[in-house]
């Protein structure tokens, strides 16, 4: 019988929404349609630009919004990074917690932790310089309410494959280590490593470290 595990944030109802970087409180209708002109603007530019060459005076000024509403909004360039990364961000953790296994439920942990491990390689290949922009800000990348929900998840898991007896904690922070966007752009960009090799790689990490031994 396939031994599978849920984690409690795959238990909740499909009306919850899920706590991805840039969720604001409720706004007024013209707020909400400056905070969505905001957010449509940079991931515009930052798709034609690249999010680096793109200053928040000129998300602002191409937005129609003072400069001032976009920094209390967002909090700096790294927020506004994040907060297009959102969407995308919201997507992927729907698969993780809903989606098809072995990287949905249905599947070992083991092999669950290796599936993550592969899909968020691809997440970041796809998405890498808006997620280095947004990991430079004063509020880093373990901060952040995305990075929060993948360490629970992947924290369960690990408890399930490796029962009592082990540093559970850190061990999910192993293997969270290899998955930090400095990381992966060291890996593809300095070392040449392939997505395949770096996927390969990480699935073996997950074996050797689950085993117990």
């Amino acid at each position: 019988m396939l031994n599978s595990v849920s984690s409690p944030l795959e238990q909740l109802p499909d009306v919850v929404e899920l706590p991805v970087a840039g969720q604001q409180p409720r706004r007024r209708a013209d707020a909400i349609r400056n905070h969505e002109r905001v957010l449509c603007t940079a991931a515009r530019l930052f798709e034609e630009r690249g999010p680096e060459n793109v200053s928040i005076e000129v998300i602002a000024q191409e937005a129609g919004v003072g400069k001032g509403t976009l920094f209390r909004a967002f909090g700096d360039r790294a927020g506004l990074c994040a907060a297009v990364l959102s969407e995308h961000e919201a997507a992927f953790q729907d698969d993780v917690l809903r989606g098809p296994a072995p990287l949905g439920p249905g599947a070992p942990p083991a092999e669950r932790i290796a599936a993550f491990g592969t899909a968020y390689m691809n997440f970041l290949e796809g998405h890498l310089d808006l997620m280095l922009a947004a990991e430079d800000g004063h509020d880093t990348r373990y901060m952040s309410s995305p990075f929060a929900m993948y360490r629970v998840h992947l924290a369960v898991l690990v408890r399930e494959a490796l029962g009592e007896g082990f540093d559970h904690d850190y061990t999910t922070d192993v293997l969270l280590a290899p998955l930090a966007a400095h990381f992966f752009v060291y890996q593809r960009r300095i070392r040449g490593r392939s997505l395949a090799e770096l996927a390969d790689s990480y699935q073996c990490v997950v074996r050797r470290v689950l085993s117990g031994r």
